[in-house]
């Protein structure tokens, strides 16, 4: 099985074609002929996650962020991104990365995230998602509920004693979507990252907003995605090594399984 094959498996998951205009996924790192071996998962290329690539026998990672998202002139060891890219192609190593294309997917980041909440009847399309909680609850109860589903760090702006049960929610620096959210019936929103003026006109219209991190609500969807890819493996009749990471430029995420 080839880079090629693999892209379009990925491709049939996340359509590229979907990505924001802004957006920079795709196969960015490589040959596309290049026969692949193993493949590790990541929400970010790092030195740390070639490194495990190189252990673990990987010749292709999938990241959900690009390298290149801004336009560059020349590759050199002198930036960050350069490095990486120099010894990516040293390594033999491939990259695709699948970014708002698996934002906006159905079963991508965003649908994993309202799955790691436990919301109920969710909707939504495009890079917002809405749901249910199980039961009603303060918004002071509900930081410590999103702290403890998504295994981080939860900053709440608003009322604490406001009770909401309908949640909002966009991973990433997605507080921008707040209002189509409540378009949808929110009470409530939640992001990775939440802008200032987003949280005053949130406070305004009384809307509690959880700031949760932005590793922390897209590593769910890399897990999603790896098997997914893995699920499309199987449908085609190819065996290959498939490996989740959860390395990143924020730090190291725990593992499904793993003891905290």
């Amino acid at each position: 099985m080839t880079v090629q094959n693999i892209y379009d498996l990925l491709d049939a998951v996340a359509p590229f074609a979907t990505q924001a205009a802004f957006d920079n996924s795709g196969f960015l790192v490589g040959e596309r002929d290049a026969e692949v071996k193993g493949i590790l998962f990541a929400l970010d290329v790092t030195m740390d996650v070639i490194d495990e690539a190189v252990e673990k026998g990987a010749n292709l990672i999938v990241t959900h962020h690009p390298l290149m998202f801004d336009p560059i002139r020349r590759v050199t060891g002198d930036t960050f991104e350069g490095r990486l890219i120099l010894r990516l192609i040293r390594e033999g190593i491939s990259l695709i990365a699948s970014h708002t294309c698996l934002d906006q997917a159905p079963g991508g980041i965003n649908d994993a995230l309202a799955e790691c909440c436990a919301l109920l009847d969710v909707e939504g399309e495009g890079f917002v998602r809405v749901g249910s909680l199980p039961e009603p609850m303060a918004a002071g109860e509900l930081k410590e509920y999103l702290a403890a589903a998504l295994n981080t760090t939860v900053r709440l702006m608003g009322d604490p004693a406001r009770k909401v049960c309908r949640i909002g929610l966009c991973s990433g620096a997605g507080s921008g979507e707040w209002e189509a959210a409540r378009a949808l019936g929110a009470e409530a929103f939640l992001s990775g990252e939440i802008k200032h003026h987003h949280a005053l006109a949130m406070a305004e219209a009384g809307i509690p907003c959880f700031e949760c991190g932005h590793f922390a609500t897209e590593e769910p969807g890399i897990f999603a995605l790896a098997d997914a890819l893995q699920s499309a493996l199987n449908r085609v009749q190819y065996k290959l090594d498939v490996y989740h990471s959860a390395a990143g430029a924020y730090g190291m995420g725990r593992l499904p399984g793993q003891a905290e």
